[in-house]
């Protein structure tokens, strides 16, 4: 379910930054786009379930999904030829790590609270 969501939220990000910058809706520029993020967010996931940790985990899946997102999804955007202005990572590391640390904090603290319920 982790690998879902993270896989959805890649192409949110992805689809607001297009669509945020007019770029034009081919799939073919959206997939070009995108692939760099989710092959970064692939290699997130498997050093997360190599670790054997939860990939719902924050810490450490969810920094190390978001880390290889950024990092290697930068460094293939560069080998592909695909712009990298620094303003650029920045957003993408702020949105992602929004987006891929916040719906794991978000459900660690419903089942920290949920857990309460039941103990009370």
């Amino acid at each position: 379910m982790a690998v879902l969501l993270d896989t959805a939220l890649v192409v949110v990000f992805v689809a607001i930054g297009r669509r945020s910058h007019d770029e034009d809706a081919a799939l073919l520029g959206f997939l070009v786009t995108l692939w760099p993020f989710l092959v970064g967010a692939l290699a997130g996931w498997l050093v997360a379930a190599a670790l054997r940790r939860p990939l719902a985990a924050v810490v450490p899946s969810g920094l190390v999904v978001w880390g290889a997102s950024v990092l290697l999804g930068m460094v293939l955007r560069v080998l592909s030829g695909q712009g990298v202005q620094p303003s650029f990572v920045l957003v993408t590391a702020v949105v992602l790590g929004v987006f891929l640390v916040g719906w794991r904090a978000v459900a660690s603290l419903v089942q920290r609270l949920r857990g309460r319920r039941s103990a009370a």
